[in-house]
């Protein structure tokens, strides 16, 4: 088997590359963790999803793919600039929600349904207001998150958030945790 022979990349991808590359936006996610979210999408049919940290929208392209007609999709960030962005690509598309807003503000916020994959590639979801996006997950969905090995615009000092949140995570009575030492390394919870 050859992991880096990924077929299925969606078509809008390509000019969203071009596009990162033009503005220099330099936080994308790689192709892997999009493979897997599109995937990981296709298995809830009539989904609601959610995505904390839009960027510039690539994880969005995938994550759209793998949606069906009736799946919805919240995708939130703070940046106008990259919100204005990713709505020239995504915003033709009522299945999927831009919203820019600080993730803190949005997550203490949001009192709307429970969702059934939660992708949380920000500081938000992440390494604060854990607890509260973690309630938002249904019972059997799926919690993802990225860039758990070491990355190379890392901060100084940053490794301690991702042992601390790890262990925080591993402890969790209510999460079935699988830690993927693959791609930016990956943590799939499925809630209990």
């Amino acid at each position: 088997m050859n992991d880096t022979n990924i077929q299925d990349i969606p078509k809008i991808h390509t000019e969203i590359t071009r596009k990162s590359e033009e503005i220099g936006f330099t936080m994308p996610s790689d192709l892997y963790v999009g493979s897997f979210l599109k995937t990981l999408i296709a298995s809830k049919p009539k989904g609601r999803f959610l995505e904390i940290g839009t960027g510039i929208g690539l994880s969005l392209s995938w994550m759209r793919e793998g949606m069906d007609a009736n799946a919805r999709l919240v995708s939130v960030d703070n940046d106008d600039e990259l919100i204005s962005i990713a709505s020239s690509y995504f915003g033709e598309d009522d299945r999927v929600e831009l919203i820019c807003q600080d993730g803190t503000e949005w997550i203490k916020e949001y009192s709307g349904a429970k969702f059934d994959l939660i992708f949380a590639d920000a500081w938000p979801g992440k390494y604060s207001e854990i607890d509260e996006v973690l309630d938002l997950l249904k019972v059997g969905g799926f919690y993802i998150i990225d860039d758990m090995t070491k990355q190379p615009n890392w901060p100084e000092n940053h490794e301690d958030n991702v042992i601390v949140l790890t262990a925080y995570l591993e402890q969790r009575e209510d999460l079935q945790l699988t830690k993927m030492n693959w791609s930016t390394g990956l943590i799939m919870a499925v809630k209990k």
